[in-house]
């Protein structure tokens, strides 16, 4: 798997005109996935681990997981078509009877909100994170993504 993919993280969020832009990347490197502005608030608040009133969707999925023992083991964001990311999720079961993985596919949004609230492992497939553009320029810095925090939680 090392070859295969690059560790990533969130590395910033910025409202877009049809929605937010997740910054993804290393140190080095980041590229944009456009999501839904609901997805990126959702996003923001599991990375600063905001205080819900109520479970939202992907914290029922963590607890459906949980009730089940199931783990999430880490995403991966796999590929880019017709300017449409996809993403998998990579989920391990362990019981008497063995280890079990499954690996589904979903939204690049979807996965990253789940390993944003689990603080699971990100990771993107190596030929794509080569061959995205390099936004570095356009990412935020701490105090600007501070900022919008803010002002998205008044909002």
């Amino acid at each position: 798997m090392a070859n295969e993919v690059i560790p990533v993280k969130i590395r910033g969020i910025l409202p877009a005109n049809s929605g937010c832009a997740l910054f993804i990347g290393t140190d080095e490197k980041v590229f944009v996935i456009q999501v839904e502005q609901s997805m990126g608030l959702i996003i923001g608040m599991a990375l600063r681990g905001a205080p819900k009133d109520r479970p939202l969707t992907h914290d029922l999925m963590a607890n459906l997981f949980q009730g089940f023992g199931i783990e999430l083991e880490r995403v991966i964001i796999t590929s880019l078509k017709n300017s449409t990311y996809f993403a998998r999720l990579i989920l391990r079961q362990e019981n008497e009877l063995g280890t079990k993985l499954v690996e589904l596919d979903a939204r690049p949004s979807d996965c990253l909100a789940l390993a944003a609230a689990l603080k699971r492992p990100i990771y993107v497939a190596r030929t794509l994170f080569l061959e995205s553009e390099d936004m570095s320029e356009h990412l935020p810095t701490h105090d600007e993504t501070d900022d919008s925090s803010e002002e998205d939680e008044q909002a």
